[in-house]
Protein backbone atom coordinates (compact mmCIF):
# COMPACT_ATOMS: atom_id res chain seq x y z
CA UNK A 1 0.00 0.00 0.00
CA UNK A 2 1.45 3.31 -1.07
CA UNK A 3 1.52 6.07 1.52
CA UNK A 4 -0.38 9.29 0.79
CA UNK A 5 2.26 12.01 0.99
CA UNK A 6 0.02 15.04 0.39
CA UNK A 7 0.49 16.24 3.96
CA UNK A 8 4.28 15.76 3.68
CA UNK A 9 4.31 17.84 0.51
CA UNK A 10 2.34 20.59 2.24
CA UNK A 11 4.81 20.57 5.15
CA UNK A 12 7.78 20.93 2.80
CA UNK A 13 6.05 23.72 0.89
CA UNK A 14 5.29 25.53 4.16
CA UNK A 15 9.03 25.72 4.77
CA UNK A 16 9.55 27.19 1.30
CA UNK A 17 11.43 24.11 0.09
CA UNK A 18 14.45 25.58 1.88
CA UNK A 19 17.34 23.13 2.45
CA UNK A 20 18.30 24.90 5.68
CA UNK A 21 15.02 23.64 7.16
CA UNK A 22 15.76 19.97 6.45
CA UNK A 23 15.69 18.79 10.06
CA UNK A 24 12.59 20.81 10.95
CA UNK A 25 10.82 19.40 7.88
CA UNK A 26 11.80 15.85 8.80
CA UNK A 27 10.63 16.35 12.40
CA UNK A 28 7.26 17.67 11.30
CA UNK A 29 6.74 14.92 8.74
CA UNK A 30 7.64 12.29 11.32
CA UNK A 31 5.21 13.92 13.73
CA UNK A 32 2.48 13.60 11.13
CA UNK A 33 3.18 10.02 9.98
CA UNK A 34 4.95 8.67 13.14
CA UNK A 35 7.98 7.71 11.03
CA UNK A 36 9.91 8.66 7.89
CA UNK A 37 9.03 6.33 5.04
CA UNK A 38 11.22 5.77 2.00
CA UNK A 39 8.66 7.70 -0.04
CA UNK A 40 8.79 10.64 2.36
CA UNK A 41 12.60 10.72 2.29
CA UNK A 42 12.57 10.67 -1.53
CA UNK A 43 9.95 13.44 -1.66
CA UNK A 44 11.99 15.61 0.73
CA UNK A 45 15.09 15.15 -1.41
CA UNK A 46 13.27 15.97 -4.63
CA UNK A 47 11.49 19.05 -3.26
CA UNK A 48 14.64 20.43 -1.59
CA UNK A 49 16.91 19.64 -4.54
CA UNK A 50 19.32 17.48 -2.56
CA UNK A 51 20.31 13.84 -2.82
CA UNK A 52 18.27 11.11 -1.21
CA UNK A 53 21.53 9.89 0.34
CA UNK A 54 21.95 13.21 2.19
CA UNK A 55 18.38 13.08 3.53
CA UNK A 56 18.84 9.44 4.54
CA UNK A 57 22.16 10.23 6.27
CA UNK A 58 20.46 12.90 8.39
CA UNK A 59 17.58 10.52 9.19
CA UNK A 60 19.97 7.80 10.35
CA UNK A 61 22.35 10.12 12.21
CA UNK A 62 19.76 11.44 14.65
CA UNK A 63 18.37 8.82 17.01
CA UNK A 64 14.96 10.51 17.24
CA UNK A 65 14.15 9.79 13.61
CA UNK A 66 12.50 6.46 12.87
CA UNK A 67 12.55 4.75 9.47
CA UNK A 68 9.93 2.19 10.40
CA UNK A 69 6.33 2.61 11.39
CA UNK A 70 5.79 2.61 15.14
CA UNK A 71 3.02 0.92 17.03
CA UNK A 72 0.09 2.70 18.64
CA UNK A 73 1.70 2.18 22.06
CA UNK A 74 5.41 2.82 22.67
CA UNK A 75 7.08 0.76 25.40
CA UNK A 76 10.52 1.88 26.58
CA UNK A 77 12.55 -0.32 28.90
CA UNK A 78 15.40 1.38 30.74
CA UNK A 79 18.81 -0.26 30.37
CA UNK A 80 20.72 2.22 32.55
CA UNK A 81 23.01 0.95 35.28
CA UNK A 82 20.48 0.94 38.13
CA UNK A 83 17.81 -0.74 35.99
CA UNK A 84 20.28 -3.20 34.49
CA UNK A 85 21.54 -4.23 37.93
CA UNK A 86 17.94 -4.68 39.08
CA UNK A 87 17.19 -6.95 36.12
CA UNK A 88 15.58 -4.87 33.37
CA UNK A 89 16.99 -7.36 30.83
CA UNK A 90 14.47 -10.12 31.63
CA UNK A 91 11.66 -7.55 31.42
CA UNK A 92 12.74 -6.57 27.91
CA UNK A 93 13.20 -10.21 26.89
CA UNK A 94 9.76 -11.26 28.13
CA UNK A 95 8.08 -8.35 26.33
CA UNK A 96 10.01 -9.12 23.15
CA UNK A 97 8.87 -12.75 23.26
CA UNK A 98 5.26 -11.85 24.10
CA UNK A 99 5.10 -9.35 21.23
CA UNK A 100 6.58 -11.86 18.77
CA UNK A 101 9.56 -9.68 17.91
CA UNK A 102 12.52 -11.26 16.14
CA UNK A 103 15.70 -9.93 14.62
CA UNK A 104 15.75 -6.14 14.47
CA UNK A 105 11.97 -5.87 14.43
CA UNK A 106 10.68 -3.47 17.11
CA UNK A 107 6.98 -3.28 16.27
CA UNK A 108 4.46 -6.08 16.82
CA UNK A 109 2.81 -7.59 13.73
CA UNK A 110 -0.57 -6.17 14.77
CA UNK A 111 0.92 -2.65 14.87
CA UNK A 112 -0.16 -2.20 18.45
CA UNK A 113 3.21 -2.02 20.25
CA UNK A 114 6.74 -0.79 19.60
CA UNK A 115 9.38 -1.98 22.07
CA UNK A 116 12.51 0.13 22.58
CA UNK A 117 15.33 0.45 25.06
CA UNK A 118 16.56 3.72 26.51
CA UNK A 119 19.84 4.45 28.25
CA UNK A 120 18.17 6.17 31.20
CA UNK A 121 14.69 7.29 32.17
CA UNK A 122 15.95 9.32 35.14
CA UNK A 123 14.08 7.27 37.74
CA UNK A 124 16.94 5.22 39.12
CA UNK A 125 15.45 4.99 42.62
CA UNK A 126 12.43 3.22 41.10
CA UNK A 127 14.45 0.68 39.10
CA UNK A 128 13.76 -1.32 37.10
CA UNK A 129 11.61 1.16 35.20
CA UNK A 130 9.75 1.17 31.91
CA UNK A 131 7.32 3.56 30.27
CA UNK A 132 4.27 2.91 28.16
CA UNK A 133 3.22 5.94 26.15
CA UNK A 134 5.29 8.11 28.48
CA UNK A 135 3.70 6.82 31.70
CA UNK A 136 6.34 5.57 34.15
CA UNK A 137 5.97 2.09 35.66
CA UNK A 138 8.31 1.47 38.60
CA UNK A 139 9.85 -1.61 40.22
CA UNK A 140 8.78 -3.77 37.32
CA UNK A 141 9.01 -7.52 36.93
CA UNK A 142 8.57 -9.48 33.71
CA UNK A 143 5.15 -10.60 34.97
CA UNK A 144 4.05 -7.03 35.75
CA UNK A 145 5.18 -5.84 32.33
CA UNK A 146 3.27 -8.60 30.54
CA UNK A 147 0.16 -7.84 32.61
CA UNK A 148 0.29 -4.19 31.51
CA UNK A 149 0.56 -5.23 27.86
CA UNK A 150 -2.34 -7.65 28.20
CA UNK A 151 -4.44 -4.95 29.87
CA UNK A 152 -3.82 -2.64 26.91
CA UNK A 153 -4.68 -5.46 24.48
CA UNK A 154 -7.99 -6.04 26.31
CA UNK A 155 -8.86 -2.34 26.22
CA UNK A 156 -7.98 -2.11 22.51
CA UNK A 157 -10.12 -5.16 21.73
CA UNK A 158 -13.05 -3.70 23.68
CA UNK A 159 -12.96 -0.46 21.67
CA UNK A 160 -12.49 -2.17 18.29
Amino acid sequence: MEQNLDRAEAIIDAYGCDQSNLIAIMQEIQGEYKYLSEGALTLIAEKLGISTAKVYSVATFYENFSLEAKGRHIIKVCTGTACHVRKSGPIYDSLRDALGLTGKRKTSADGLFTLETVACLGACGLAPVMTIDGEVHAKMTPEDALALVEDIRRKEAATA
